[in-house]
């Protein structure tokens, strides 16, 4: 999936497990298949995952990074009412595999798609109550950490201009070139609250149409209030957006900002897994065309 990727087998994953990890010796260690782009999951019986990073890294920094990740993961656990993931361990790297990697619990549920929850007015208020939750959490003097989506949108313009060069023969560029001109010059107005940063399909688990776990929170953070709205773009139809942005209170910048991470995620997603993930390729069309579709913010 990546030009760095380690190799990691399901013979690797289990021998690393069961040798760091006797207690769990007698569950059943399974391989799963996932659209997600940065870890290899690995369930643990029936209540915990083990995660293992897919590029490589530098193992300290990657260690320091999980110890973070466990701290912001206790923390956004305190701050909303779904379930979160917690760490219970840290595995060692070893000879098959060279980088720290982490046992969390396991959260029940099915990851949602772009289509599987869009016009679901349940799912709408349950992603209200999320986002709501999360700006309320005190940021605690925090500040944004100055890398990633959540700052000002033309530090992407590098990024951006990568994107286009590589989705020439993808999607229609010169009409998403305007988009961004048009997206990067809207200005920052909000102050910092604290944010997911990553409210993706992938990262949301349902059940029916409930809200009912959220994953992959080892970023949260201070950051742009917009970001967490991107979510919406990503998931949501166009009656259960606008019910989303009047519940929220949205300024009308505040929803554009919003409109312009989403759009500047969905960019990378096209052209950097068209031939190696489908699920994420296709989010990011879904949720282009959502934007270009909107005429409020694509004008």
């Amino acid at each position: 999936m990546h030009e760095n990727d380690l190799h990691l087998t399901p013979e690797v994953a289990e021998t690393m497990i069961r040798r760091q990890f006797p207690r769990w010796n007698d569950h059943r260690v399974q391989w799963l298949d996932s659209a997600g782009t940065d870890n290899v999951i690995v369930r643990i019986g029936e209540n915990f995952a083990a995660r293992f990073r897919r590029q490589a890294a530098d193992p300290d920094h990657l260690a320091e990074d999980l110890r973070s990740e466990a701290g912001a993961l206790d923390e956004l656990s305190s701050a909303v009412s779904v379930p979160v993931p917690t760490i219970v361990a840290i595995g060692e790297p070893g000879p098959e595999y060279p980088l720290p990697w982490s046992v969390q619990t396991w959260i029940p549920g099915e990851p949602a798609t772009p289509t599987s929850v869009a016009g679901s007015p349940r799912f709408c208020e349950d992603l209200v109550t999320l986002i709501s939750q999360l700006r309320q959490t005190d940021t605690l003097g925090r500040q944004f950490s100055g890398t990633g989506r959540g700052g000002e949108l033309t530090v992407h313009d590098q990024w951006m201009e990568t994107c286009f060069q590589q989705s020439q023969a993808l999607l229609d560029v010169p009409a998403l070139r305007k988009l961004w001109e048009h997206f990067r010059e809207l200005p920052r107005e909000d102050a910092e609250t604290m944010a997911h940063k990553d409210l993706i399909p992938g990262n949301l688990l349902i059940r029916g149409k409930h809200l009912v776990g959220l994953l992959d929170g080892g970023s949260f953070g201070p950051a742009d209030p917009a970001l967490d709205l991107a979510s919406a773009w990503h998931l949501l139809e166009s009656p259960r957006r606008v019910h989303l942005r009047h519940s929220l209170g949205c300024s009308d910048l505040q929803w554009h900002r919003g409109a312009a991470w989403a759009f500047q995620q969905a960019m990378g997603l096209v052209w950097y897994y068209n031939n190696t993930n489908p699920v994420m390729r296709d989010l990011g069309r879904s949720t282009l065309h959502r934007i270009q579709s909107d005429l409020e913010v694509s004008q």
